[in-house]
């Protein structure tokens, strides 16, 4: 379960939507960058300090339980995508996504600072929409199952003998 702020109730918030909102801050005040290292990204949760202090829980946070094309361990969150070893941005519905992966994309209205909301309308708006939704609109997705009439009839533990035959 993810953490949430130990200060007064008004400030109560996730740490991964803390990570969020500051991923989407960066990319609305950066619209020429595709994406962040991750360091940057929690130096700006550090400068928000909507928690009152930088949590621990941050930097895992945005390496790996909120990125969508990672195991989950532990949260199933969709929040931020890999796009290098160390660089995030906001997931976008259609981008490729680890299968144990269905867990939210966004914070939710009321669980956000109220002045931070507008983000996520303009997240519906502008940002999400520039993905693929559609799968046939990635070419790497758009070969499934192309070829596979060549081995409908073809045992595979067959097709490797014949492969090994002659071999020492």
């Amino acid at each position: 379960m993810e953490a949430i702020s130990e200060v007064e109730p008004k400030t109560r918030i996730r740490v991964g939507d803390e990570v969020w909102i500051a991923t989407a801050l960066l990319h609305r005040e950066n619209p020429d960058r595709e994406d962040f290292e991750v360091q940057e990204i929690v130096e700006r949760v550090g400068k928000l300090n909507l928690s009152g202090r930088l949590r621990g829980g941050v930097a895992p946070h945005a390496y790996l339980h909120c990125v969508a094309n990672r195991p989950p361990k532990p949260n199933p969150y969709r929040m931020l995508y890999a796009t290098g070893k160390s660089r995030r941005r906001l997931y976008r519905d259609g981008d490729p996504c680890h299968p144990e992966r269905s867990g939210k994309v966004r914070p939710q209205r009321g669980e956000i600072p109220e002045e931070y909301r507008g983000l996520l309308d303009w997240y519906e708006k502008d940002y999400a929409q520039g993905a693929a939704s559609d799968p046939r609109e990635n070419p790497i997705l758009s070969l499934w199952g192309v070829g596979k009439e060549i081995w409908r009839d073809e045992d595979p533990d067959e097709y490797v003998r014949r492969l090994r035959e002659g071999w020492e």
